[in-house]
């Protein structure tokens, strides 16, 4: 501790290191942990005791079960067998479907429009709300939660102009129901019929089922009515988990928590251990002298190691507490993102236990005890005398193993970058987004030599004239090797991973683009999203609509590939459009093999990374799982190259019927001669939106620039900014600890103009080296980025963003060093030199 109180400069970068490195590992791991445990709120069915359903998952080896994002079903007679168990007292089956209220041209929502229109008997499931009114019994009844009611300005007895499942209808309000969740309720005949799950109009391949069965029982019976309802081998649901049951698609985002938190997590832990292991560096490296003094009166190379970690524990266990806590609220944050963004459901809330803190102080303490005891390796090995008269200066030539290394490094960092060359999808482009990190690593290792290299050719050829300042700084440069490579490995690596990182991020969404912009013929989008999905004859209208060539259903699903994999069960889980024949006429999908127009029956499109991947061709037949879990085989009938912009698999829209969404088409691409002026009409009818402008947005939800992309450039500000301050400390802590050194110069004569002088020409030559090589390692990540991407050799991102990143770099590469060193001019030298370090 007495040592520790000795180095108040150091020992504060090593706080600051360690309290951001806590945060941002910790709500790395707050992700992480809600994508396994998190469970969604579901007040429709709070008051069930038991939800019993289908399976919504699927298991694989050694690895976590995939969600199913559509609902898979239950026989519906299932819910009188239920009903029959001992301490049931209630079982009520549940379906939904598209409704939406209608007030004039303005859509009232109640709750999600997809899903809105539910049974009666489900009102049970919330417990006992009160109701105003009497339940629907007519096909022509409705009940309307309270909300809804109130927005309508309506009451039982009064009428509803609904779109019910694609078609406008008027209804009689029949009850007001004052629960906890938005919906439209119908009598239990009527929502089976208009959900497709009885004969009628609707009929679809769902007839005779259910989504859930929600049950109710008798006090202190529900353990037992479980038990015996898994003895029918369904899936049986209690507590928080019938939340996930009642909300599919919410659940399945759960994995992209994972995803998003595997993605950050690699770069993260790269960066905080790079931070914290070099203000660890600064901070050993500044004792080096009390360690060898240490080792001269008899203390072991063991003991000398331990002590050095005992201290960093000691410093950063007071970093952590506050950088778990803030590491918390930086989860919230991210997560609210990820909500504004539509990535993540609001009814997913995060996971906030003790266990992520656990994670991320374990994980630290593990990199700051590594970290410490290897900067404290080399003087603790050494025997006493050697260790003493060298701490004061630096090793005369930098250990050839750790150059070796390093080099190594760097190569393996290019080789890492050629991944985009390979796979042009986010795959791809992982391998670009890491090397800047592995590379700025490889330098830190070899910077040493580096820097000695350059800076002795540098001082073998100033000339004699030169100013004495000037040979100061490239004489301190190459005697302190050692300390001036680890400042140009911090601020390269500033620059690198800027670079390489940002640039990863804004080429895959100009690729995206790119791809999205080529292959778009349509020139015009109608959907409704506010009455989840087309009105039934929509698509008719449109065709009929004088100067329309062609008009296609396009929808969004989810189709899930069940294979080997090393021996063992995998399921990857792909975003798909749902297509038909008529796609060659709107989309251009850079089809290389085959043809779109064969998309008819049991049939699939994939693009040319899905088809290597899964190794497939044109002919053959492919597994598939629909998005409820329904196995098919496909013919693969076309093979495409622009997978990044339209997604890695188009399915057809025969394959895909009943198995996806609520039954009504999502969006209509329109291809027109450029006279189809008729087709602004058809935007007059409430919840109908028609898009000239921008019909992509027709393809919402698959294809363009993954989730992730967006997140990783938010959180770029995060670790930018944890990268600078990290930086910024590591070069005061640095320069403080040259006091002694900046004294002694005092004392020769040296005034201290001349000082700060040779401090900023050290800083410029620390400057131009660090820039210079991150600068050059970026070059060829970027260059192989920018072919596999946008077929140039550059990539797409601000033209402003390299120069402001250099003009930051330099900035506090001057700042961080002339700061500190005008302060520790300002002690007289002689004052300095008696005084105990």
């Amino acid at each position: 501790m007495r040592m520790v109180r000795h180095r108040i400069g150091a020992l504060v970068a090593v706080m600051c290191a360690v309290l951001g490195g806590a945060a941002l590992v910790t709500g790395t791991a707050v992700l992480a942990e809600s994508g396994i445990r998190s469970h969604v709120s579901a007040p429709r069915i709070a008051g069930a005791d038991v939800v019993v359903s289908a399976a919504q998952t699927l298991p694989q080896d050694e690895d976590l079960p995939v969600a199913l994002p559509e609902r898979a079903v239950v026989p519906a007679d299932l819910v009188g067998r239920l009903a029959r168990l001992p301490g049931v007292t209630t079982a009520a089956g549940d379906v939904s479907f598209p409704v939406a209220a209608v007030d004039g041209q303005r859509v009232v929502p109640a709750g999600d429009a997809a899903t809105a229109g539910h049974t009666w008997s489900s009102v049970a499931l919330m417990g006992d709300p009160p109701i105003q009114g009497t339940p629907p019994t007519r096909p022509n009844d409705v009940a309307l939660d309270a909300a809804t009611a109130n927005d309508l300005k309506i009451g039982p007895g009064g009428q509803a102009h609904l779109v019910v499942a694609g078609r406008p209808a008027t209804l009689q309000v029949s009850a007001v129901v004052h629960g906890p969740a938005r919906g439209v309720f119908f009598a239990d005949q009527a929502a089976y019929q208009l959900a497709g799950r009885a004969d009628g109009p609707h009929k679809g391949p769902k007839k005779d089922t259910v989504d859930l069965i929600g049950l109710r029982t008798q006090p202190g019976a529900a353990a037992t009515v479980a038990d015996e309802a898994r003895k029918l081998g369904f899936k049986v649901s209690t507590g928080p988990d019938i939340g996930d049951i009642a909300t599919p698609s919410a659940a399945a985002a759960r994995s992209l928590l994972i995803l998003i938190a595997g993605s950050l997590a690699g770069i993260t832990l790269l960066i905080v251990g790079f931070i914290v292991t070099g203000a660890l560096t600064v901070s050993i490296g500044g004792q080096r002298r009390e360690l060898a003094l240490l080792r001269a009166v008899g203390a072991s190379p063991k003991q000398v190691r331990r002590l050095a970690a005992a201290q960093a524990t000691v410093v950063s266990a007071v970093a952590l507490v506050p950088g778990v806590l803030l590491g918390y609220a930086l989860a919230g944050q991210f997560r609210s993102l990820l909500a504004t963004l539509g990535v993540l459901p609001d009814a997913l809330p995060l996971t906030i236990s003790p266990l992520a803190a656990i994670a991320a102080v374990l994980l630290l303490l593990g990199v700051i005890q590594v970290a410490a005891r290897l900067a404290a390796w080399r003087t603790s090995k050494m025997p006493a005398t050697e260790a003493v008269a060298e701490s004061r200066v630096e090793p005369k030539n930098p250990s050839p193993v750790r150059t070796r290394i390093g080099a190594l490094l760097m190569v393996l960092a290019t080789a890492m970058s050629v991944t985009p060359l390979i796979l042009r999808n986010q795959f791809g482009a992982v391998g670009t987004a890491t090397s800047g990190i592995v590379a700025a690593i490889g330098l830190a290792l070899a910077g040493p030599a580096l820097v000695r290299s350059l800076s002795g050719a540098l001082a073998r050829r100033l000339p004699s004239r030169v100013r004495a300042t000037t040979w100061l700084a490239v004489s301190n440069s190459h005697g302190y090797a050692l300390r001036v490579a680890g400042a140009v490995s911090t601020l390269a690596m500033a620059v690198l991973f800027t670079l390489t990182y940002t640039m990863t991020q804004t080429t895959m969404m100009s690729a995206s683009s790119q791809d999205v912009d080529q292959g778009m013929r349509a020139q015009a989008v109608v959907a409704a999203p506010e009455l989840g999905g087309l009105p039934a004859g929509t698509l008719d209208k449109i065709r009929a609509t004088p100067g329309v060539r062609t008009a296609m259903p396009v929808n969004t699903t989810t189709v899930l590939w069940p294979h080997q994999e090393e021996g063992k069960h995998r399921v990857e889980s792909q975003p798909a459009l749902v297509l038909t024949p008529d796609a060659p006429a709107v989309l251009d999908l850079d089809v290389r093999a085959g043809s779109l127009a064969g998309l008819t029956g049991n049939t699939v499109a994939v693009s040319a990374d899905t088809a290597s991947f899964m190794d497939t061709a044109v002919g053959r037949d492919v597994d598939l799982l629909l998005g409820d879990g329904t196995p098919t085989k496909a013919k693969v009938v076309a093979v495409y190259g622009r997978g990044l912009g339209f997604g890695p698999m188009a399915i057809s829209r025969d394959l895909a019927a009943g198995h996806f969404g609520t039954g009504l088409d999502q969006a209509v691409l329109v291809s027109t001669d450029g006279s189809a002026a008729g087709l602004a009409a058809l935007g007059d009818q409430p919840g109908v939106k028609v898009d000239t402008s921008n019909p992509r947005a027709g393809l919402s939800g698959v294809g363009g620039a993954p989730p992730e992309v967006y997140v990783n450039l938010a959180l770029l500000a995060v670790l930018l900014g944890y990268i600078l301050l990290g930086v910024a400390n590591k070069l005061v802590a640095g320069t403080t600890q040259r006091r002694h050194e900046l004294a002694a110069l005092r004392l020769v004569g040296t005034t201290p103009r001349q000082v700060r002088a040779m401090i900023r020409r050290e800083s410029a030559l620390i400057s131009v080296v660090a820039v210079g090589t991150g600068l050059a390692l970026s070059v060829i990540p970027l260059v192989l980025l920018g072919i596999g991407f946008l077929g140039r050799p550059w990539p797409a991102g601000p033209g402003w963003l390299a120069p402001a990143t250099v003009l930051v770099v330099v900035a506090i590469a001057f700042l961080a060093t002339e700061l500190p060193a005008r302060r520790a001019l300002r002690t007289p030298p002689a004052q300095v030199l008696g005084s105990h370090e």
